[in-house]
């Protein structure tokens, strides 16, 4: 592959969990959208190299995702009723919503947690079939037929392409937070040539804060991860194993991730105030873990007690890593 296909395949990777959105709201088939989208991908392969990048590479590819799409119901003797139904929803502009409606689809609770990984992976994230696949040890085959069954659950149980109402919002939310956090503690100690899932869910977490961005949960997910990241480099010693964060170079530490994750705890609501479920809880109890051992400067001594006194004594197992 030539760097400029590299480049594409960036671009394509940014934009494509936005434009599969896009089209399952205008046609309500992911096996559609999934496969208009790789299309134009493809076609943007061949052209962009000599034709140049588009001014806003993501519409185009929306826009030929959803030209294609239509072509191909027009050839299908049955796709002239959905492209009726569709008609009112063909505008090629994506909204936050499209991508909010993608995210409660794909971790809709009638699925089961990895299959909700899965799924959020190959259609939100961009990643490939064979990525997701070697992400969980597992033949492409293999993971192409575990996609396939979950899409079709999707339709067969008649899983709703929408935000979940007020009532439902709170278990819904759940429900996504528990996936996102998932992808990230799957990917975090992958080896390097792994796909990056921690980076996927970190992505995530910033898509769902910028769509969502009075929930406070979600803010408090964002700030475990990024606090976690932070000390990624120094979780274990030169020799494999894992560090206590006693022995942990705070020097090399990343304090853009630390400085986010701070600002992004700062609007976090007091414990209690969202019902005291056992799981925010759990995840709570972690994100102050994370905000005392990276609380102070470079060079100074980590506060252990008050992580000891809040956890009980770290075990080299985890080093207050969970």
């Amino acid at each position: 592959m030539t760097a400029e296909d590299e480049a594409i395949g960036r671009i394509f990777r940014a934009e494509s969990g936005r434009s599969v959105a896009a089209l399952i709201g205008m046609f309500g088939d992911i096996d559609l959208a999934e496969d208009a989208v790789q299309e134009a991908f493809t076609i943007a392969l061949r052209r962009w190299p000599t034709e140049g990048l588009p001014p806003n590479p993501g519409g185009w590819i929306t826009v030929t995702a959803r030209n294609r799409a239509i072509d191909r119901l027009r050839r299908d003797a049955r796709g002239n009723e959905l492209l009726q139904q569709a008609a009112v929803h063909l505008s090629p502009q994506t909204t936050g919503d499209d991508r909010l409606r993608l995210i409660f689809t794909c971790c809709h609770p009638a699925l089961a947690a990895q299959a909700q990984v899965e799924l959020t992976l190959r259609l939100l994230c961009g990643l490939s079939t064979a990525d997701v696949a070697r992400a969980f040890l597992t033949s492409e085959p293999t993971m192409a037929k575990r996609l396939v069954r979950t899409k079709y659950k999707i339709k067969a149980a008649n899983i709703p392409y929408r935000i979940p109402d007020d009532t439902e919002l709170p278990d819904r939310l759940k429900a996504v937070l528990a996936t996102i956090y998932l992808t990230y503690t799957t990917g975090y100690g992958k080896p390097e040539h792994s796909p990056d899932l921690s980076g996927e869910a970190l992505d995530l977490g910033r898509t769902l804060r910028l769509l969502m961005p009075d929930e406070p949960e979600v803010a408090g997910l964002l700030a475990l991860m990024l606090l976690t990241e932070a000390r990624r480099r120094t979780r274990t010693g030169y020799d494999g194993a894992l560090a206590l964060l006693r022995d942990q170079d705070r020097r090399r530490w990343d304090r853009v991730l630390i400085r986010e994750g701070h600002a992004r705890s700062a609007g976090e609501v007091a414990p209690g105030e969202l019902g005291g479920r056992q799981e925010q809880g759990d995840r709570r109890d972690r994100r102050k873990d994370q905000q005392v051992a990276c609380g102070g400067v470079a060079g100074e001594q980590v506060d252990g007690p008050e992580v000891v006194e809040r956890r009980g004594e770290p075990q080299a197992a985890d080093a207050v890593d969970e």
